[in-house]
């Protein structure tokens, strides 16, 4: 494959950025890639692997004369990155992000960025429970959905460059608004952590069941729970804030949900409960048939390679 960017700046040196970075270096895309995170200990790591070929301690020596700035931090640091990186983008640059919610990133973002640059708001569906520059591999986007909202007003060419990135990654991309990205993810995404957080947290407060045996009874239910409550702490809490109002709608009706299962289950109604699953085991099977998992007994989630 052909370069897309000549210069790719990374902020942020974490498992999206990192498998951004492998992923353009086994395929030839960017002739330079260049990063910067907070940490000078993740930088180190980041230059040691050969993620980057260059960190920077500071966001804004970063992005200098980059033709693509990837926005790889938390949610509720972008507006701080954002306002820092502004004087020092290049004119033409394409600024985007791999943020889980996006209406509070175009919010966050957009205020500060100056004209001549081109903002694509992104967030790659892939991702695992691992965090850190050691923690990306190439073919993590393999497959996955990569969804872009940007504004009507962006250029065509440049919108167009970027889901060219990531569609040679393997990719598949789509692009919508960026308040019906947050119900859609608040439904495939959020709420569902937010229940796996709490079923973990339940398991944690039920002294009638001791540490031991939860962990070595864990079946595949909990087992996928507490694999989905590994994830990040931060990343997540500024999810939940910043789509607040979208995840508090979705937990409504799963709260009205949970109800009418209850009774069912307390009524002895064996028919609305077979009915109901029968319902919910087709979502599974489209998943499947959709390409976006498998039905081998590990969900095909093989780990992630580890350094």
């Amino acid at each position: 494959m052909s370069v897309i960017y000549e210069r790719v700046a990374l902020i942020g040196l974490g498992l999206i950025a990192g498998s951004m970075a492998l992923a353009m270096r086994e395929k030839g895309l960017a002739r330079e890639i260049v990063g910067h995170a907070r940490s000078a200990e993740t930088r180190a790591v980041a230059l040691e692997i050969g993620l980057v070929d260059a960190v920077h301690e500071t966001a804004a020596a970063a992005v200098a004369g980059a033709d693509l700035v990837v926005l790889a931090v938390p949610v509720g640091a972008m507006a701080a990155v954002a306002a820092e990186i502004a004087p020092h983008l290049k004119p033409g640059a394409t600024v985007t992000d791999v943020g889980s919610v996006k209406e509070a990133v175009v919010q966050a973002v957009a205020p500060h960025l100056p004209e001549n640059v081109h903002f694509i708001p992104g967030h790659p569906l892939a991702g695992t429970e691992h965090s850190g520059p050691r923690s990306g591999f190439p073919s993590l986007f393999r497959n996955r959905w990569w969804l872009f909202t940007p504004a009507g007003d962006v250029d065509e060419a440049a919108i167009a460059r970027l889901e060219r990135l990531v569609q040679a990654f393997g990719a598949k991309t789509e692009r919508m608004e960026a308040a019906h990205h947050d119900l859609v993810l608040a439904v495939t995404s959020h709420t569902p952590h937010l229940i796996a957080y709490t079923m973990v947290g339940v398991a944690d407060h039920l002294k009638r069941v001791t540490e031991s045996e939860v962990v070595e009874y864990s079946a595949a239910g909990f087992r996928d729970f507490t694999r989905i409550a590994a994830s990040d702490p931060t990343m997540w809490r500024d999810v939940f804030l910043q789509n607040k109002d979208a995840v508090l709608d979705i937990l409504g009706r799963f709260t009205e949900e949970l109800f009418v299962l209850q009774r069912a289950i307390r009524m002895g109604d064996g028919q609305h409960l077979f009915d109901y699953f029968t319902r919910t085991r087709a979502i599974r099977r489209g998943i499947i048939e959709a390409g976006q998992d498998t039905s081998a007994p590990d969900f095909g989630r093989a780990p992630a390679p580890r350094d």
